[in-house]
């Protein structure tokens, strides 16, 4: 159990633990060294499956075997429109290992950004993971000349299918074991063959603002920022994760898939993303890495819960947060904690802050991890009471993760904190932009050399986009999108963000989006947490026929505007939200207001509700 008094000691060796200087180099010194260690498991129709690092291995090579059959040749580039399961990982070394380039698509995308993906990214071959996702790809195969083969990995429904251009992954296996046995050197020469200069993924931007942009990664970005981040937020074989981000994302893909593979930390994939909080109790990582919405949802979950609980229950909460609030303000402020106070956090543990975290599933963790986007201050206290350090990470796509970090034993809510050792992080004098400097910064845009100039100056530091402040002790702190940064029409400068991740503190608020620049006033377009709004209208007998009824319902207005006024309560009046609306369609991933990461799109929201906007103005 971390004790919150001294976390100096939670992070483990930090020393290089694995050779190679390329992600193929690397995986297969694992192998040698790991071979009948579980490294993979995961849940499907209700059973835990278990793959060791040889188990791995042996579908690493058949897949790379069945590809090298098919002509993939060194430098080609093979895509993965799949959800985050154990063969998106056997794909994606498979690639790597025949020296070829590795491209993630959301599962999310539809069938005209397959098209652009696979287009921009000369794929040559297309990994599916079953009929929704080939359906996709049949629809714009026809445009896609230079697609050879497309890979299913799950052929259930499709057991009839006949198609020259299509291959399942256990035929492609069997394809590989043959191709293996006529050319038992050529996988090794491959391996060998591969260089740290040499092009190793793509990870595609989100695309919020036009066409997604493929960032360029060499393998020697990678094994460098993998590396640096055992400085950072250290884990060894002995640690648990959960792999449940898509893997196209450079979230997941570096800090759950390399990282792993470099320092031997289980890997444990969810049965589906609705299973998320079922099976995080089951799995109770040690080191857990979310994004703010997923931190958010767990508090939702733990306050909707408090909500039906009876009176003693609630005030044992009450008592016991109480306690771990006091502790976490003297431990934030740096000042010793005493005996009779840790006395009374052992009391608040027994008596409802074990079964809080048992709930959420964090009940083993050392340290979670929050990054991607913004959080509230509020919600890292809150999980630090409970007895769980949050340490806040910052980086994008372009620094291939984490930039900046939060150390354990110098938590500062509301920081990304100081620059990574690995990397050089810096502001703009002139316009406060938040620059990066280092190995780990990409190599450019694919097929776009205008926008690469645009990002990257010619002293190599990368141009972030992102509006921030520097404290004396080196700690960063976001303040806004330079994008984003709203002037009202008195001349105010106001930074969104802190609005918004005050309002989505609130179980009933999924997020939210301000709106204000060169306006009177500021004002909100809400999307709210169904769920809890739901629970919420069925606790209050409120009717309600469906999501857009429910919006509109008075009690749920007037109970939305009272989390304004929360929020209103601690911002200056030019800066406090004077109306509001809820947007009344159930939005998901495949909407185009969202990003695959589920953030609202703020210049496509404003456009399209722009009419309802103009009406909170009149």
């Amino acid at each position: 159990m971390t004790q919150l008094w001294d976390l100096s000691n939670i992070q483990p060796n930090r020393e290089i633990v694995m050779a190679g200087e390329t992600i193929p180099a690397i995986f297969w010194n694992a192998v040698k060294q790991r071979g009948p260690n579980v490294w993979m498991r995961q849940k499907h129709l209700g059973l835990w499956r278990s793959w060791t690092w040889n188990q791995t291995a042996e579908a690493v090579r058949e897949i790379a075997g069945g590809l090298m059959s098919l002509g993939f040749a060194q430098g080609d580039c093979a895509s993965i429109l799949a959800n985050t399961v154990v063969e998106w990982v056997w794909a994606d070394l498979a690639v790597l290992s025949c020296g070829g380039v590795s491209n993630g698509i959301y599962p999310t995308d539809a069938p005209s950004q397959v098209h652009y993906l696979c287009e921009d990214s000369r794929t040559t071959v297309l990994f599916v993971e079953d009929d929704e996702q080939l359906d996709k790809a049949l629809e714009v195969r026809d445009r896609l000349p230079g697609l050879r083969k497309i890979v299913v990995f799950d052929m259930e429904g499709l057991r009839d299918l006949d198609d020259p251009g299509i291959i399942s992954l256990d035929d492609l296996r069997a394809l590989g074991r043959q191709y293996l046995a006529q050319h038992p050197d050529e996988l090794q020469r491959r391996v060998d063959a591969c260089q740290p200069e040499d092009l190793a993924i793509l990870v595609y931007t989100s695309g919020t603002t036009g066409k997604p942009k493929g960032a360029m990664h060499l393998h020697a970005g990678l094994v460098y920022t993998v590396r640096g981040f055992n400085t950072l937020i250290a884990q060894d074989e002995r640690d648990e994760r959960m792999c449940f981000l898509p893997l196209c994302h450079i979230a997941e893909r570096m800090g759950g898939e390399y990282f792993a593979l470099y320092t031997g930390t289980k890997l444990n994939f969810v049965e589906n993303p609705e299973t998320i909080p079922e099976n995080v109790r089951e799995i109770a990582p040690t080191v857990f890495t979310g994004v703010p919405r997923v931190w958010e949802k767990f508090y939702s979950g733990v306050m909707i819960s408090l909500k039906e609980a009876g009176a003693v229950q609630q005030a044992a909460y009450a008592w016991s947060i109480g306690v771990g609030t006091e502790i976490a303000n003297k431990v934030l402020a740096g000042e010793a904690v005493s005996g009779w106070l840790k006395l009374k956090f052992n009391i608040a543990q027994w008596l409802a802050l074990n079964n809080v975290r048992k709930l959420i599933g964090i009940h083993q963790a050392r340290f979670l991890v929050t990054g991607a986007a913004p959080i509230s201050p509020d919600l890292v206290r809150w999980y630090l009471a409970l007895g769980v350090p949050m340490l806040e990470v910052w980086g994008m796509t372009e620094t291939c993760g984490a930039s900046t970090g939060v150390p354990a034993d110098r938590m500062r809510p509301g920081s990304i904190g100081p620059a990574a050792s690995f990397n050089e992080v810096k502001l703009d004098p002139a316009t406060g932009e938040i620059l990066v400097r280092g190995k780990n910064v990409f190599a450019g845009y694919l097929n776009l050399p205008e926008k690469t100039a645009e990002t990257i100056d010619k002293d190599g530091w990368l141009h972030t986009g992102d509006v921030g402040v520097m404290d004396a002790d080196g700690y960063f702190r976001i303040t806004d999108r330079m994008k984003d940064i709203i002037i009202t029409a008195g001349g105010k400068n106001v930074t969104p963000s802190e609005l918004e991740n005050d309002l989505k503190f609130s179980p009933y608020i999924t997020d939210a989006v301000v709106i204000g620049d060169k306006r009177p006033y500021l004002t909100v377009i809400i999307m709210i947490d169904q769920e809890n709004v739901e629970k919420f209208a069925q606790d209050q007998d409120v009717p309600f026929s469906n999501y857009a009824s429910l919006t509109r319902s008075p009690q749920v207005q007037e109970l939305i505007q009272s989390e304004i006024d929360r929020v209103n309560k601690k911002f200056a009046r030019v800066e406090q939200i004077k109306k509001f609306f809820l947007l009344e369609n159930q939005l998901t991933a495949e909407d185009e207001e969202l990003t695959p990461t589920m953030k609202l799109k703020r210049k496509l929201v404003e456009k399209k509700y722009a009419a309802q906007i103009e009406a909170m103005y009149r």
